[in-house]
């Protein structure tokens, strides 16, 4: 009800027509860029994030009573803790319902699709409160900015075509911000109540995001030491707040996630584990990509680059120290901005000192980053207009016109990618067309078999690339690579990991690989006795051009789900 009511409020009584007409084209344009072809990989599923919360919620049996519901070994307990049960929990019920128009909506088969969908509505509706969160801080111009921003941001696009948890994270925390902003005005047991049930949404669908606490509790504390202007007189109404906020997370969370109290053995286990790859790369082989990683470069790089694109970026950080220099000029003024500047800074700085960094850690963020990006061209558009040349209305289009057209490049060429076959699929029916019937296949472990249709018709080898560099590990490979008839590498999750890892004097034993680089190396240069006889990629492609955007060197989960390299090498 509070959002219908703060929507009514911005748009029916404080927007001229020409301004709802820009955000109802806002919102189309958003919906429509993360609703294209929303089964790109024709229900392969690719993302292995989406393919675990797919398979937990088709496994889910809904329990007979309550004893069997309270029982850590009900059938309706996940056993999967790695993220938050909500988005499981959200995806079964909502498959079942769909299912009564299509029984596949609820399997395997086809809940995936009701997961994306759902993806692409919660990612739209999060565009209308960037629009209502920003107009909070700022005004409707820059609202309509904000929102456009994030219609056509390419990493929030990219993720509302899986169905993974960050999308839905993402609108939590933006719907705890806004509850927070309320709360300064109005520091009710209401407002704190709101901001309790938005928390618990959050730790329901990733435990992670436990660090919002932090911003929660220090806005909340400033807010009561400003209103009521002395030390001992916030004691009581802060900790009224602060109870109620932990008492209506706390339900929310129990009642969203039960069996993290029911099975609470088996959940601290895996959050433990779990928390392990925020200080170990070498515990996983999947994240041995992030051994030596740059903090914080590394994360900058991924936003401006791929994640935003470089106009749009550039923006959104130049924004952010924009708005950091707006609070401290003037605290008390603008102290609406301080819960936006301490997440971002805080959730930002937390993640980046991780030892791993996929880009989806940070999906939260990506809307405050277009919240400062239209802060700051609007900001830098006040500051011009004062000049001679900025007095024309030519001039004033020209502006936005060149502001607006830098953002959309890099979205327009991305959204190639869905305009054309998956690769990997592309390369299946190669493989089908041109490999023979009963043909032996070395594919890599811990990554796709290809062909993923036809698969029958040919004899694997499986290579243990990822083992340790032992003598028994490459008797083993060499046996498998004679046995072959082609090598199929489907995308580079290992090689690129793989071929850095080889300085011996600084690697754990088991985490070194100069054979393996070496393997690498000779395959790619054809001195293994194979040569390359096909190559598929779906990069982005600027529009109107034949340019292609190599973006191999983004983080791999940018490229490994939805538009991987994919090469075949053939015996010679």
């Amino acid at each position: 009800m509070f959002l219908i009511d703060q929507l009514y409020l911005f748009i029916k009584l404080k927007m001229n027509r020409i301004n709802k007409i820009l955000l109802f084209l806002i919102i189309l344009i958003g919906f429509s860029l993360r609703i294209i072809n929303i089964d790109w990989d024709n229900g392969y599923i690719f993302h292995p994030d989406e393919r675990a919360i797919v398979m937990n919620a088709t496994s889910l049996v809904y329990p007979k009573n309550l004893e069997e519901f309270l029982s850590p070994e009900s059938r309706f307990n996940t056993n999967f803790f790695a993220y938050g049960n909500l988005p499981i929990y959200l995806l079964k019920v909502t498959g079942d319902i769909f299912s009564q128009f299509n029984i596949t909506y609820s399997q395997y088969s086809g809940i995936y699709l009701i997961g994306r969908i759902l993806n692409v509505f919660v990612g739209t509706l999060t565009i209308i409160l960037v629009f209502i969160y920003t107009k909070k801080l700022f005004n409707i111009k820059t609202g309509l900015l904000a929102s456009f921003f994030l219609s056509i941001a390419v990493f929030p696009i990219q993720n509302a075509h899986f169905f993974t948890v960050d999308t839905l994270l993402s609108f939590f925390i933006l719907l705890t911000l806004i509850f927070l902003n309320s709360y300064y005005k109005k520091p009710t047991f209401t407002s704190a109540m709101l901001i309790g049930i938005s928390l618990g949404l959050c730790l329901a669908t990733k435990i992670s995001s436990l660090p919002i606490l932090l911003t929660i509790l220090f806005f909340v504390f400033i807010s009561q030491l400003i209103k009521k202007g002395g030390w001992k007189k916030i004691i009581i109404p802060f900790t009224q707040s602060f109870l109620a906020i932990l008492l209506f997370s706390s339900l929310v969370f129990i009642v969203s996630q039960p069996y993290a109290v029911i099975d609470y053995k088996e959940f601290l286990d895996q959050v433990i584990y779990q928390s392990k790859m925020g200080t170990d790369p070498f515990v996983f082989p999947y994240t041995l990509q992030y051994v030596d990683k740059l903090n914080f470069i590394y994360e900058i790089k991924n936003i401006i680059f791929w994640g935003l694109g470089i106009p749009l970026g550039l923006f959104a950080f130049a924004g952010y120290f924009l708005t950091l220099n707006e609070l401290a000029r003037n605290f008390l003024k603008k102290i609406n901005l301080l819960p936006i500047l301490l997440f971002m800074t805080s959730f930002f700085i937390l993640n980046s000192l991780y030892a791993v960094g996929w880009m989806r850690y940070l999906l939260p963020i990506y809307t405050l980053l277009t919240i400062f990006a239209a802060f700051f061209v609007i900001k830098t558009f006040n500051y011009l207009k004062n000049y001679p040349f900025m007095k024309k209305r030519v001039s004033k289009y020209f502006y936005f016109s060149i502001v607006l057209f830098s953002s959309l490049l890099w979205t327009i060429s991305f959204m190639q990618i869905y305009l054309n076959p998956h690769s990997k699929l592309a390369v299946s029916d190669w493989i089908n067309q041109n490999i023979p019937i009963s043909s032996t296949l070395a594919v890599e472990h811990w990554d796709d078999v290809l062909p993923v249709y036809g698969g029958e018709n040919y004899n694997y080898q499986t290579l243990a690339l990822y083992d340790p560099d032992t003598k028994e590990k490459w008797i083993n490979i060499n046996n498998q690579l004679e046995k072959s008839d082609y090598i199929i590498i489907a995308s580079n999750r290992l090689y690129t990991p793989l071929q850095k890892l080889t300085n011996c004097k600084v690697l754990p034993e088991n985490r070194c690989y100069p054979r393996t680089a070496e393997y690498y190396k000779k395959l790619f240069s054809e001195k293994l006795g194979f040569e390359k006889v096909a190559e598929f990629t779906s990069f982005p492609k600027i529009p109107f051009t034949n340019i292609i955007i190599n973006d191999q060197s983004a983080d791999e989960s940018f490229t490994v789900y939805d538009h991987p390299k994919v090469m075949i090498f053939q015996r010679k």
